[in-house]
C-alpha cells in the first residue's frame, strides 16, 4: 500500500485550491466552465472555483457562470471579491493523512449506489454533515452501514479529487448509534480504497467542529492549512 505521507510540493501546488484542481482534473467531466471559472452542477455540489482568487477577471467569469445573485461556495477564497456578498462565513481546516492512518476495508460496510440516494439524503437531513445533493454520489465511492432493520445509519464517501489526492467526506452517523465507532470504521474504509488507487486521503472539517477534528487527528490525519468554505453571492 502506498505511503500516505504527503509530498510538500504536491500539497502546496494543488491542495490550496482543491475545487479548481478537481474540476480541471478528475471531475472535468462534471464541470461547468466559463473562462477561468468552473463549478459543479448544483445537484452535485455547491462548490465553485476560480483559477486564481487574486484575479478579478476570473471572479467576473464566475459571476457570469453562476448567474446574477447566485450563491456558491469557493473553497480557499479568504477574501470577498469586489461586488460579491458574503452570505455565510465558514472557516475550515484541511487535514491530510499521515503514515499513522490505519486504513482498512470494513466488511460491515456496503457500497451505496443510485438505489440508496433517498436513504442517504434522509441520513444527511438528520445529521447535517455538509453539502450533499441527489447526484453527489457521482463524485466518488460512498460506503454506508445499515442497522438490523435496514435503515442507513452511517455513511462516508469521496468528494473533491485534486491530482494525487481524494477527499474523504460526508462522514455522518445517526444520533441513535453514535459511540459505536461507525465514523472511524468508514473513514478508514474509504481511505483504504483511496490508497489502493494510488491516491492519498485528505479531508476538511469546520474549524469549530472540535469533536471531528479530534477524531480525525486520532485516526492519523494532520492539519495542512486553514481552508475557508465561505458562501458567496454573485453580483446582481
Amino acid at each position: 500500500m502506498p505511503d500516505p505521507v504527503p509530498s510538500p510540493a504536491t500539497t502546496a501546488d494543488v491542495l490550496a485550491n482543491p475545487a479548481w484542481a478537481s474540476l480541471a482534473g478528475a471531475h472535468a467531466h462534471l464541470a461547468q466552465e466559463r473562462g477561468r471559472a468552473r463549478r459543479y452542477p448544483a445537484d452535485v455540489s455547491p462548490f465553485a472555483a476560480v483559477a486564481d482568487v487574486r484575479d478579478p477577471a476570473a471572479w467576473a467569469d464566475l459571476a457570469a457562470l453562476a448567474g446574477p445573485g447566485a450563491d456558491v461556495r469557493v473553497p480557499g477564497a479568504e477574501e470577498v471579491p469586489a461586488g460579491w456578498e458574503l452570505v455565510q462565513r465558514l472557516p475550515g481546516v484541511q487535514m491530510v493523512a499521515t503514515a499513522a492512518l490505519a486504513a482498512a476495508p470494513d466488511p460491515g460496510a456496503v457500497e451505496l449506489g443510485e438505489d440508496d440516494v433517498d436513504d442517504a439524503l434522509d441520513l444527511v437531513a438528520r445529521t447535517r454533515p455538509g453539502p450533499f445533493g441527489r447526484r453527489t454520489r457521482l463524485l466518488g465511492r460512498y460506503l454506508g452501514v445499515r442497522d438490523a432493520s435496514g435503515r442507513l445509519v452511517a455513511m462516508a464517501g469521496e468528494r473533491m479529487a485534486p491530482p494525487g489526492w481524494t477527499e474523504v467526506s460526508a462522514v455522518c452517523t445517526d444520533p441513535s448509534v453514535r459511540g459505536r465507532g461507525y465514523a472511524s470504521r468508514l473513514v478508514r474504509a474509504v481511505a483504504a480504497g483511496i490508497l489502493e488507487r494510488g491516491d492519498r486521503p485528505l479531508l476538511h472539517a469546520s474549524a469549530d467542529n472540535t469533536g471531528a477534528l479530534r477524531l480525525y487527528a486520532a485516526l492519523g490525519f494532520e492539519r495542512s492549512r486553514a481552508m475557508p468554505f465561505h458562501l458567496l453571492r454573485a453580483p446582481s
